[in-house]
């Protein structure tokens, strides 16, 4: 129509940015029929009779996620792994899994031998095994993780269903990630054996399994606690506090970080570690059953009415820090292999 307003178009983002790439997803695509789990989370589910079935995928890229000298086993290994633990954010029992190696043909075959060895170890591991995948020809390395699982019949911990009055309960330590980044890359050329450490992953699924009865929302910190405090705000309409005197920190992260860093790294991801919303009168419950299931967990924090993600600092109540693994971000890969952005 001539001499008319057209509808106003949004201006696309200047580089991908995958927080948005999500809230295109949840408006664009209707995701599971039956509303068991929102398009954006990081599991999909389907229902199939008494049983609910549970997908999910997770890649590990030369340059962003490991480095050329890693050890491929370990490669295979944390694919797996990192797939694992979003699994364990519904409560899920592994049943068996896909691999893909996107490879160029100089790779030794050696090499994708290792890779598939180290993945199903990991599955061994939690009694499942790598059934299939894939090969493809590409100019970089990538290994694709791909684990089919099951949860009992009914209602799943997505990210949206955190209520105030609420608790936060969070399993394990923070630092983790960012500990084995700051001390064993900053400073020197790490070893094979330290560039393994940096792959490992310790999926949290017993502890999943009995938080998932509790558990209003659940997701993993696999990009850190604060960048899953803002995702399960945002999914739920709510305001999540994490208190600082309720964490624990790895320590690790003291011997290698100085105070004014310290939290910048303990939140910024690699933990792989489960963040709950949980009714108040459900807390000690649930802190128990994982402690009997061979874990540890805790209150952290709580969820009130508002919106976003703070931090209480003893008595002051601060904005979340802007901290957390962004995969798209400007990377140093020689100098942190993909734990801190510039």
């Amino acid at each position: 129509m001539r001499g008319g307003r057209g509808p106003r178009r949004e201006a696309p983002p200047r580089r991908f940015r995958e927080d948005a790439f999500h809230r295109w997803l949840e408006r664009s695509i209707p995701g599971e029929a039956d509303g068991l789990l929102r398009m954006g989370d990081d599991v999909a589910a389907l229902r199939l009779g008494a049983v609910t079935l549970l997908l999910t995928t997770d890649a590990l890229c030369e340059g962003t996620h490991f480095e050329a000298r890693s050890p491929p086993r370990a490669i295979g290994e944390a694919a797996i792994s990192a797939s694992l633990s979003d699994l364990a954010s519904k409560g899920g029992t592994p049943r068996a899994a896909l691999l893909d190696l996107l490879i160029p043909p100089s790779t030794p075959i050696r090499w994708a031998q290792e890779v598939v060895a180290g993945a199903e170890s990991a599955a061994r591991r939690f009694d499942f095994h790598v059934v299939g995948g894939d090969t493809k020809r590409t100019p970089s390395r990538s290994v694709v993780g791909t684990v089919l699982g099951t949860a009992p019949s009914g209602p799943l911990p997505g990210r949206d269903g955190a209520r105030p009055g609420d608790v936060l309960v969070a399993t394990g330590v923070v630092g983790h990630g960012g500990a084995l980044g700051r001390g064993l890359l900053e400073r020197r050329r790490p070893t094979a054996r330290e560039l393994a450490r940096l792959l490992e992953i310790r999926p949290r699924l017993a502890e999943g399994r009995a938080l998932r009865p509790f558990a209003r929302a659940m997701l993993d910190t696999s990009d850190g606690l604060a960048d899953a405090a803002r995702r399960l705000a945002r999914a739920s309409g709510v305001r999540v506090v994490v208190d600082v005197d309720s964490l624990r920190v790895d320590p690790e992260l003291a011997d290698v970080a100085p105070p004014a860093r310290r939290w910048q790294l303990a939140l910024f991801g690699g933990d792989y570690e489960l963040l709950a919303s949980v009714a108040a009168r459900d807390a000690r419950a649930a802190v128990r059953e994982v402690e009997r299931a061979g874990g540890r967990a805790r209150v952290i924090g709580r969820v009130v009415r508002g919106r976003g993600a703070r931090l209480r600092d003893g008595g002051r109540l601060r904005p979340m820090p802007p901290a957390g693994w962004d995969p798209f971000g400007p990377l140093s890969m020689n100098a942190t292999c993909g734990y801190e952005a510039q």
